[in-house]
């Protein structure tokens, strides 16, 4: 099958805000997320998109955590990481950008700019972070993926690849439905899709209940997908998830039924532009 046949099933299986109290399934530790991702890869996931917490379940961006945590998953399989540069609002911009310089992963977020976080907080990411970030990315090698949370951060993107600071082709990931940023309907994933470049690749994830229509419509628009617990912890109405990897099961039965196939990490690579880098 070719390449444009495949599918890459990203899972986020932490996130920064859900809790074991939202569902008792979420992995938190270094050992219970390596062990979760796993067996999303197991399961058919190409990308695992990674946030860390600390002794007390909050999100952090202590990058020693994230070396043992990345160091349990190199142990026993080859998915490509993607780790998150905004895991914890009271992050600095050093803290955000430090284990990437250590992990170089292949894959890190870069929120394409700021916004009113759950109508209670501030997601900061100002210019001069952008630009610091994307030139870190740059000199380390990791690849960022643009997070698109409404449609001035598309136009954001622009004008860092424009200044060369992002480098063609990009990748995106859509975020719809979280406070604060676009509501995760289909009217707006064609939308979104329709302002970025032609040699993109870009991927989609709706919050919560969005979850389900953001992952068809997705995939009847040729592009890629996310599942976790980062984004939802039900599997169906009032039914929390059993694993992430139920919902990576999900998805890649999904892929199949439309005649496509899930990508394999390494298939995810030449579709990414990645290389041959596999992260440390």
């Amino acid at each position: 099958m070719e390449l444009s046949e495949k599918v890459i099933i990203t899972v986020a299986p932490t996130g920064a805000w859900p809790s074991k109290k939202d569902n008792p399934a979420l992995p938190v530790t270094p050992q219970e997320i390596a062990d979760d991702v796993y067996a999303c890869r197991q399961a058919g996931a190409a990308v695992a998109h990674l946030h860390m917490r600390d002794a007390q379940g909050n999100g952090s961006m202590n990058k020693e955590i994230f070396k043992e945590t990345v160091a349990l998953i190199r142990k026993r399989c080859d998915i490509v990481l993607n780790l998150t540069t905004s895991g914890d609002l009271n992050a600095t911009d050093e803290t955000r950008m430090a284990h990437l310089i250590e992990i170089r992963p292949e894959l890190a977020s870069y929120d394409c700019g700021s916004m009113n976080w759950m109508h209670n907080s501030l997601f900061l990411n100002p210019p001069a972070f952008l630009a610091a970030l994307a030139a870190t990315m740059n000199e380390h090698g990791v690849k960022p993926e643009i997070e698109i949370f409404d449609a001035g951060m598309v136009y954001n993107a622009l004008y860092y690849q424009k200044k060369d600071l992002l480098k063609s082709p990009l990748h995106f990931q859509f975020v719809l439905g979280a406070a604060g940023g676009m509501a995760a309907t289909v009217e707006n994933l064609i939308f979104l899709k329709g302002l970025i470049p032609e040699d993109s690749t870009w991927s989609a994830l709706g919050i919560g209940k969005g979850h389900l229509p953001i992952m068809y419509a997705a995939l009847a628009l040729g592009g890629h997908i996310r599942v976790g617990m980062e984004d939802n912890v039900f599997y169906g109405k009032g039914r929390p998830a059993s694993s992430n990897a139920e919902f990576v099961e999900r998805a890649v039965r999904l892929v199949r039924e439309i005649g496509k196939d899930n990508a394999t990490p390494d298939e995810a690579r030449l579709i990414l532009s990645l290389g041959n880098c596999k992260g440390v």
